[in-house]
């Protein structure tokens, strides 16, 4: 049998907690044997949900976490006053190697935060970047960063590429991913002083294969692996991402109801359809980790339901056969010998 991965899930996270964060554990193990959950957070609250399911004890294990933090508190209070919160006490066992990742959909501000601060940045890692991967026409695509730094500086998105190259090729098996910097026109002398400055530092990187800038209209395409911009831009171009998908879908279902033709043409289709909104489904894909940590740490949606906290969960673990942790310190490493030289 495989190596066992263990991650510890908040379980007081999110919109939808702790019933669609319990459901979603539930459906991690039974689809891997792999798993051992550690479900943090008010112990009477999680057992009296645990109580509905059925399951492998050796798989769920509750650890208690009396303290909640709010998606409104000032994130670094919060983490230094509430020492027995669920992303607190998570995220310790991470950094004593009691846990290989941790999951949540609660307060970004607080994991972000938490996660440099408690968990710890990589040697070398200047800004770990959020990084969720976005479905496209050919696949998927590595949106880095979409959260974590608004003010990145040139030498930031530079090892941002860095690290999503690493992600796409070791992750999602992407062999030599094309990476691009988010612009507003094709041209080199376009952008604002980041983007114009941070270009040529990227087209001088020999360990990234680099294809230039990228139009936001070119992103659902496939046009690159890695797209690669800083957290205000990334951040508005994954909530519109998101917001114009629920409203083709919502648009496209209604549209198939409007008359008796429709509805028969609906069922026909139905089976493709199907299939082919499913794979332009962020949820299918798991969540965003936060890259360039000691240990795994990944944010899921405030909203996020079952099938999102189970892909994200199972998500952790390629991540630990992988090893990108230690491929990641490989590169940084390798990049400080030789600015040395």
């Amino acid at each position: 049998m495989s190596e066992i991965t263990k991650v510890a899930l908040d379980a007081m996270g999110g919109d939808n907690a702790p019933v669609e964060i319990v459901k979603g554990a539930m459906d991690a193990i039974s689809k891997r044997k792999d798993i051992k959950i550690f479900l943090v957070g008010q112990e009477n609250v999680v057992q009296k949900e645990l109580e509905k399911y059925t399951y492998d004890k050796e798989q769920i294990e509750v650890v208690d976490a009396p303290e909640v933090i709010e998606t409104a508190e000032p994130p670094v209070m919060a983490i230094r006053k509430k020492k027995q919160s669920s992303i607190v006490v998570a995220m310790n066992m991470v950094k004593k190697g009691e846990a290989d990742a941790f999951v949540s959909a609660g307060s970004s501000g607080a994991i972000l935060v938490g996660g440099q601060l408690l968990v710890g940045r990589i040697k070398g890692v200047e800004r770990p970047p959020l990084a969720p991967l976005l479905p496209t026409e050919k696949g998927v695509s590595l949106l880095i960063d979409c959260g974590a730094n608004v003010d990145a500086r040139p030498s930031h998105l530079v090892q941002f590429a860095k690290i999503g190259s690493i992600y796409m090729e070791h992750v999602m098996g992407v062999k030599n991913p094309k990476v691009a910097i988010v612009n507003i026109g094709a041209e080199e002398e376009k952008g604002n002083a980041l983007v114009k400055e941070t270009f040529p530092l990227l087209k001088e990187c020999e360990d990234i294969n680099f294809i230039g800038s990228i139009e936001a209209r070119e992103i659902p395409h496939g046009m690159a692996d890695v797209i690669v911009c800083e957290a205000f831009v990334g951040n508005v171009i994954l909530k519109l991402y998101e917001g114009v998908g629920a409203v083709l879908i919502s648009k496209v279902k209604k549209g198939m109801m409007t008359s008796l033709r429709s509805k028969i043409g609906a069922l026909l289709v139905k089976p493709a359809l199907k299939e082919t909104l499913k794979s332009f489904d962020a949820s299918e894909h798991g969540g965003a980790p936060l890259l360039g940590l000691n240990g795994l740490v990944v944010k899921t949606h405030g909203s996020s339901k079952a099938k999102e906290v189970s892909n994200s969960i199972i998500q952790c673990v390629t991540f630990k056969e992988q090893g990108i942790n230690e491929k990641i310190k490989e590169r940084i490493q390798k990049q400080e010998n030789e600015n040395q030289e």
